[in-house]
């Protein structure tokens, strides 16, 4: 790996293997949905736009919405108590249910067919998108049991395994996959020493 090549731990990732797993990793290691800013880079960053979508009316409430889908996401993807998973699903079904953006083919300078969105992504809209992703990952029995949570320490973030063998480990080679072979390191040195 040449240096500089690491995924430092505050930018935004998209590399858990689903939308919605993706939405569960902005909250580690510090809040990353920290502003509408953050959240129109995260929506372009996941592909629920094509490149180019004005998401310049985007405002709190978007972020908002995302935050309380994400938290939803998460009780249903880790786990909880009986009522807060009923009420997490409730919610995700609920939000699931909305009209995602209408994607059109238009004509490009070159000619070629680009895709663009027949109008102005709705907060809505793009809500249902990552909830049915949620739902199509939780009632896919295979996809359901690649899922895994990372083994770094204190690492928290879900990802869906799909290597050969599903021997992943981490949510991320280059960061907590990294972070564990240097402490391995740090291990075996330090008892070289003694």
């Amino acid at each position: 790996m040449a240096l500089g090549s690491a995924t430092p731990a505050y930018e935004l990732r998209f590399d858990a293997g689903r939308v919605c797993l993706d939405l569960l990793a902005t909250s580690h290691p510090d809040e990353r949905l920290d502003g509408v800013g953050a959240l129109c880079a995260w929506i372009r960053g996941a592909g629920l736009v094509p490149g180019g979508t004005a998401l310049e009316h985007a405002d709190g409430s978007w972020l908002a919405g995302f935050r309380e889908l994400r938290g939803h996401v998460g009780v249903l993807v880790r786990g909880g108590g009986t009522a807060s998973y009923g009420r997490a699903l409730g919610r995700v079904n609920e939000v699931a249910g909305g009209a995602t953006p209408a994607p059109v083919a238009v004509r490009g300078e070159d000619g070629g067919l680009t895709r663009e969105l027949a109008g102005p992504p709705s907060s809505a809209g793009l809500l249902a998108v990552v909830a049915r992703d949620a739902v199509e990952l939780l009632t896919d029995p295979v996809a359901w049991a690649a899922v895994r949570e990372c083994e770094g320490d204190n690492c928290p973030l879900v990802y869906l395994d799909t290597s050969r063998g599903r021997r992943r480990r981490w949510c991320s080679s280059e960061v907590c996959g990294n972070r564990e072979r240097v402490a391995r390191h740090r291990r075996r040195a330090a008892l070289a020493r003694t």
